[in-house]
């Protein structure tokens, strides 16, 4: 795998390393995001320690962890000697080795599913061993609401000894593109919407195909890496799949409100709460308010949307039609996709405009973006800033965009009490095949008014 991006995790690995004290670092997010990758990348050139834990038997392991210590400290005694516990091992190593050293257990939920007692036996080890030695310690792991119970939780062993922490998350659209050739923004647009940001997801898409054929290829099949891989990743992490696979499922196919979704499951909406926070906590969904709302949390107008584009895809196109896709039905289902994929792609133009919106050239610091609705108005971006705002429309069409789409967003935008009377307003319009000669004199006489064409983003 290429290693593309990650610079701001990188210089904070570097950053532990070299402190003069030792450091313990928790990495931790869903799989395929790259961290094993990460941890490669840090430590080349480095004395390390690397060991990738499995369910297997704990004393197995612990012979495995001996052994590939012996190979990097070149140490043929401790490879022969006969241990069964972690800390005689550490106690030893940290012996025989005067520089500094990093230790990593990767797919560290898995030891702890084996003895339900390793995160004490590590804290142990942490406060007695390593602590204030010259030694850096790693503990990685996929599953996100294991890893976070068994090392970051306030009931685990270990909560309060880390000196750093990263959740690795997909790439953005902007580190996204990085890994292709093709400079073309919509049909990399259209994988992302698909694949979203997983490094091993992209490495499965073919630049040299179109879209269609890639969902073919890497996910419909149903011998394909991608076929079933977001019920391997949610087995692994809840005990109830069907429910969160229903409400995965409903949330796709665009019902937004939690009494709605309860609903359509024929559930009280209470009785869904602890799921959607459960979803929510493994970055799957998200909830969602007017970007002017000044108390988030307690807003009544929160939405619920799936977070992750590949499972978006996956729960709208292909769990559904799983029926259609055992018996080799592929072109059935891709004539599916291809009747409203114009429109699935859309709603991620507008989170890739979100993206980058912090970066156009607009006359105000933006202090925060995102969507505005009530009632009966939706605006797709406002941006505010301390007495400034931005109001945006995105247009995923064909078509040049016309003064039409602006005068529109004016109306719209009247709705919007925040700072009524006292703000300063700018509008824009995002467009996939540019605008029309009108807007575009329009906007050269009206400074107050913004053209942004995604091609050359």
């Amino acid at each position: 795998m290429r290693f593309i991006n990650r610079e701001e995790e990188l210089k904070l690995l570097e950053h532990e390393y070299k402190k003069e004290a030792s450091s313990f670092v928790i990495i931790y997010g869903r799989r395929r995001t790259g961290k094993t990758t990460l941890i490669e990348k840090f430590i080349e050139n480095k004395k390390a320690i690397y060991f990738l834990a499995t369910l297997q038997n704990e004393k197995l392991q612990i012979e495995s962890f001996k052994n590939i210590a012996s190979e990097v400290l070149d140490d043929d005694l401790l490879k022969s000697l006969n241990v069964d516990s972690w800390d005689i091992i550490f106690k030893y190593i940290l012996n025989k080795t005067k520089e500094k050293l990093i230790i990593v257990i990767d797919e560290f939920q898995y030891l702890t599913q084996v003895n339900s007692s390793i995160p004490s036996i590590f804290q142990s080890i942490w406060d007695n061993i390593l602590k204030n030695k010259n030694v850096m310690l790693i503990l990685c792991g996929s599953l996100i609401g294991l890893m976070y119970k068994t090392t970051l939780g306030y009931t685990s062993p270990l909560y309060g000894r880390r000196t750093a922490q990263i959740k690795l998350k997909p790439m953005e659209f902007k580190n996204f593109k990085k890994f292709f050739k093709n400079s073309d923004n919509i049909k990399l647009l259209e994988f992302y919407s698909v694949i979203g940001g997983i490094p091993r997801y992209i490495e499965l898409f073919d630049e040299s195909l179109d879209v269609f054929e890639n969902i073919k290829n890497n996910i419909l099949y149903k011998n394909s890496y991608l076929y079933e891989e977001p019920k391997f990743i949610l087995k692994e992490e809840i005990k109830d799949p069907i429910t969160y696979f229903s409400i995965l499922q409903v949330i796709s196919q665009g019902e937004r409100k939690i009494g709605k979704i309860a609903a359509k499951l024929g559930m009280q909406t209470h009785n869904l709460t602890s799921f959607i926070e459960k979803l929510i906590e493994l970055d799957i969904l998200e909830r969602k308010v007017p970007i002017t709302e000044e108390n988030p949390e307690k807003s009544k107008k929160g939405l619920y949307f799936i977070k992750d584009n590949f499972f978006n895809f996956w729960f709208k196109y292909v769990f559904p039609y799983q029926n259609y896709l055992e018996t080799g039905r592929y072109d059935y289902i891709l004539n599916k996709i291809k009747s409203d994929f114009d429109i699935f792609v859309s709603f991620t133009f507008e989170e890739v405009i979100l993206e980058y919106i912090y970066d156009l050239d607009i006359p105000f610091h933006i202090y925060k973006a995102g969507k505005w609705w009530d009632k009966d108005t939706e605006i797709d971006v406002v941006a505010v800033g301390e007495d400034s705002i931005l109001f945006g429309e995105y247009k995923y069409w064909d078509s040049p965009v016309g003064t039409n789409v602006l005068y529109q967003l004016k109306e719209k935008a009247k709705k919007v009490d925040w700072k009524k009377g006292k703000r300063k307003e700018y509008y824009a319009v995002f467009s996939k095949s540019g605008f029309t000669k009108e807007i575009m004199d329009l906007s050269k006489k009206d400074k107050d008014i913004f053209l942004f064409d995604f091609n050359d983003f």
